[in-house]
């Protein structure tokens, strides 16, 4: 496998004007993409759908992408409908949810000594009774794409106030980079975003976070490196190398000393239009910050495909479940991953599925020799608790926003044996 000659060496993967592209642009700034026989040219996109229409048409071989769009894709929800797969996750953490600063003040004056996501969204759900009874319309928020940790984030951060999502609040789809512009216009009250423009967005004094993605579920997935089903089939060799590339350049990406490095790159060579400072603070190290490689965040876990399939059949994305593992294994390339990072001797779990929910600190698996995988808290803003053997008890147990799914029918249709 090492050494295996290339199927392509010439690949175009696209990036959207985000902080946790960092793994790609770094990947090409610092020659990791060469050292694997790699000649990348990267290209900046401006929306997911551009994204996802130029990878399913071959126009790039790859790019970062949503961990749920390559679900989405695969099972023909997303309009496109071309099979796509994840053999590697780009980051953790780096969302944010703002709201407008009006907005906020109001959610303020109710709740005077608020501070963190839960206090924040019981705060917002006073508010919105009130604005109700008041015959107020619905306040609009916005995320990037229908598929995404975005989107699945916010409802989680509403709902875990006893807000519903589709009838109490209006969502809508906004670019990343016109958030604060939308926001700064007032056609929004608020949104779920990736760094850096929550901090954009505070720099000008225009909204106030009011919730992090580490908050609503510590250390979860955000980005991956999508690509077509058959783009990976008929590219094996290029995919490892393409991979461990990336894994290598997380490495380097989440020392502390390299972070300053990273931001001016990305800066300087304009791959996010933004604020120096905001695109700084954003890739700054910090416990709730973005995470490339820190807490195995390299590794595409089979058990968050199951989580955001979930997700769609609970917000009547998808209208009957699936058979979840096999989802999970067709587009979460594990194995892939695994043949990557032994060309760059990168220690990998030895499952492909894990449990969320029930660790508020960081822990560890046994790998091999007395060696340890340290990897971190993972728990959610609403309490839930997530097993990927018995993934239907968990949506069975999620009433609000979808009391018309049949439960019952569901789970007999899909179980899943130990």
């Amino acid at each position: 496998m090492i050494g295996a000659r290339l199927e392509k060496t010439r690949l175009r993967l696209g990036v959207l004007p985000l902080a946790d592209a960092a793994p790609i642009v770094i990947a090409k700034a610092r020659g990791a993409f060469a050292r694997h026989g790699l000649d990348v040219e990267v290209s900046l996109e401006r929306a997911w759908s551009a994204m996802r229409d130029k990878v399913g048409a071959g126009l790039l071989d790859g790019g970062q992408m949503l961990a749920p769009m390559p679900i989405a894709a695969s099972l023909g929800l997303d309009g496109l409908a071309v099979p796509m797969v994840t053999a590697l996750s780009l980051s953790l953490n780096g969302n944010a949810i703002t709201v407008a600063t009006d907005l906020f003040n109001r959610m303020q004056a109710v709740a005077p000594d608020a501070t963190g996501a839960a206090q924040w969204a019981m705060a917002l759900a006073v508010v919105l009774k009130s604005d109700r009874a008041a015959g107020r319309p619905a306040p609009l928020f916005a995320h990037v794409f229908p598929f995404s940790a975005h989107h699945y984030e916010l409802r989680m951060f509403l709902s875990s106030a006893g807000i519903d999502p589709d009838r109490d609040v209006r969502l809508t789809v906004v670019p990343p980079s016109q958030m604060v512009d939308e926001l700064q216009a007032g056609r929004i009250d608020g949104f779920c975003v990736g760094a850096p423009w929550s901090n954009v967005a505070a720099s000008l004094g225009v909204g106030v976070t009011v919730a992090t993605k580490h908050e609503i579920w510590n250390n979860s997935p955000e980005k991956v490196l999508g690509v077509t089903r058959s783009w990976a089939e008929a590219h094996p060799n290029t995919h490892r190398a393409l991979i461990a590339a990336l894994i290598e350049t997380a490495r380097w990406l989440d020392f502390p000393q390299h972070r300053a490095d990273a931001a001016r790159l990305m800066i300087q060579n304009g791959w996010v239009h933004a604020p120096a400072d905001a695109v700084a603070f954003s890739l700054a190290t910090a416990a709730d910050g973005i995470f490339f490689h820190r807490y195995a965040a390299t590794f595409p876990w089979r058990s968050h495909a199951i989580w955001f399939a979930l997700q769609m059949l609970r917000w009547r994305q998808c209208w009957s479940a699936p058979d979840l593992v096999g989802l999970a294994r067709d587009v979460y390339r594990c194995e892939t991953y695994r043949e990557a990072a032994e060309m760059v001797s990168e220690p990998c779990p030895p499952s492909d599925f894990k449990t969320e929910g029930t660790r508020a600190e960081p822990w560890a698996i046994k790998l091999h020799r007395s060696r340890k995988l340290h990897l971190g808290a993972d728990l959610q803003l609403d309490g839930s608790f997530f097993d990927p053997i018995n993934p239907l008890d968990w949506l069975e147990k999620q009433q609000l926003g979808n009391p018309t799914v049949r439960y019952a029918v569901l789970k007999k249709a899909n179980e899943i044996p130990r």
